[in-house]
């Protein structure tokens, strides 16, 4: 009788043995998910301070130029870092490279201080794995393709129009970046404090200020780009074989916009040479109505094909730091077409995108991809990346890129709206634009251009808010970057 009573006992055993069976399973399966998957996001809840304090528990990389200029360091936190931080983040050039280095705070990362952070902090797997060979903890540097003649001229050149604005140059034959300035800026040195409450003081201020001083204009902001854009409509006319830059097209004094009852004009409402001038005079007097009646003829299609080549619709650029998008819009009628042929209607482009469309035509057509990083080495000199120069678009044929560098060196002759940007003993290409803002606002003063025009090394995107002519007020700023790059 013992067994088939042991057996009746052990029923209600075995059932619990089978739920604590699958509560193990259940429990080892949720914390292999949270170890494997779910690590990331717990990793950046703001109630999980361990990532924090490891952040300033060991120094950080410093990102520097090429010539040595540190630009962000570490230091020791002393006093005010009490028993929870031991270094802390220092910026020795201030609000000049704010908009390349971001900061970085007790409350997280901006700029390239984000987009590298795992080489900067030691945590990247190349970097971890030479730690661990070489017996020490150890982080990364970061070193910038920016030069600082070029940054500083491009900053101060802002600074002296008195405007919002942002300037980026580029060699047009590697896609580094040369230049990339933002005004107005901010000191990151007000965000590396560890006290909370001026920490939350600093914050306040900068984000309620109506110049937006932590934006970076350069990269995460688009703006019309008003006449520069005839760049993109002069360089499909010249692809469709059906425009030569001698050609003669029809410049009328005012253009019916089709389907409406609006007529368009040239700046002033003034004649465009005779009525039927050359395309490389209409391009050069940056005339409204041939361009806006080329885009008509040529389509929004070909068009926007012909921008997305330049890189326009593409919302994946990071430079590392991701790439406001540049738009060419689609579903327009003819008369949206036309306007949007002379960069304005929807038409969206960043400083940085400014300066690639000069690049591109700059170095034959080919435009290559634009980077901020030059090489991330570690503190024995070991280099674990060099970037290499790649093609990021092919914008347009070689001899159309020829045809239209021609057109562009022009603008910057007597006659031309450019006139501003000529070098003494160098031939500038250029193309500048005045493009419409809001109602009862100033235009945006915009500007493109390369040099030199023979061999180019430099590529500028420049945009002045509300700063009117691009010929009077952007034009100096790009003379200045472009000089200090070819002194």
């Amino acid at each position: 009788m013992a067994a088939p009573r042991a057996r009746r006992i052990n029923v209600p055993l075995r059932h619990v043995s089978a739920v604590c069976g699958m509560l193990l399973l259940a429990l080892l399966g949720n914390v292999t998910y949270i170890q494997a998957f779910d690590a990331g996001r717990l990793k950046e809840n703001p109630r999980n301070q361990r990532p924090l304090l490891a952040r300033f528990d060991r120094p950080r990389g410093e990102i520097l130029l090429r010539d040595g200029t540190v630009l962000a360091t570490a230091t020791a936190a002393g006093r005010e870092g009490g028993d929870r931080f031991r270094h802390r983040r220092v910026y020795p050039q201030g609000p000049l490279y704010a908009p390349v280095t971001g900061h970085l705070s007790r409350y997280g990362a901006t700029g390239l201080e984000r987009a590298e952070d795992t080489v900067l902090a030691g945590t990247d797997p190349r970097v971890r794995v030479r730690s661990i060979v070489g017996g020490t903890a150890a982080a990364a540097s970061v070193e910038l393709t920016v030069e600082a003649r070029a940054q500083r001229a491009a900053y101060e050149g802002l600074r002296a129009t008195g405007r919002p604005g942002a300037a980026v140059a580029i060699d047009p034959g590697t896609g580094a970046i040369l230049a990339m300035a933002s005004f107005p800026s901010y000191d990151p040195n007000l965000y590396t404090t560890f006290d909370v409450e001026a920490l939350d003081r600093a914050d306040a201020r900068l984000q309620a200020d109506p110049a937006m001083p932590l934006l970076n204009r350069a990269i995460q902001q688009n703006y019309p780009p008003g006449s520069v854009f005839k760049v993109v409509t002069g360089a499909a006319a010249l692809a469709s074989g059906d425009y030569e830059p001698a050609q003669r097209v029809s410049a009328p004094a005012a253009f019916l916009l089709p389907g409406t009852s609006v007529h368009l004009r040239n700046v002033r409402g003034s004649s465009c040479g005779d009525g039927d001038p050359p395309l490389a005079y209409a391009f050069k007097a940056s005339c409204n109505t041939p361009f806006a009646k080329i885009g008509v003829a040529l389509g929004q299609d070909t068009l926007r094909e012909q921008a997305e080549a330049f890189g326009f619709n593409d919302g994946d650029l990071a430079v590392p730091m991701p790439v406001a998008e540049s738009v060419y819009p689609s579903g327009m009628d003819p008369a949206q077409t036309a306007m949007s042929a002379l960069g304005q209607f929807d038409d969206r482009a960043t400083p940085l995108m400014l300066a690639m469309i000069s690049a591109a035509v700059a170095n034959g057509g080919s435009l290559m991809r634009p980077h901020l990083v030059r090489q991330v080495r570690l503190d024995d000199g070991t280099v674990i990346h060099e970037t290499e120069p790649e093609e990021y678009r092919h914008a347009l044929r070689p001899g159309d890129a020829l045809r239209l560098a021609v057109m562009m060196a022009e603008v910057t002759r007597p006659g031309g709206t450019g006139t501003a940007a000529a070098i003494p003993g160098v031939e500038v290409a250029a193309k500048t634009g005045t493009a419409e803002n809001a109602a009862g606002r100033r235009d945006h003063a915009v500007f493109t251009g390369f040099a030199p025009a023979g061999s180019p090394r430099v590529a500028v995107g420049v945009v002045v808010e509300g700063g009117g002519f691009g010929g009077r007020v952007a034009a100096p700023v790009a003379k200045a970057i472009m000089r200090a790059v070819l002194r």
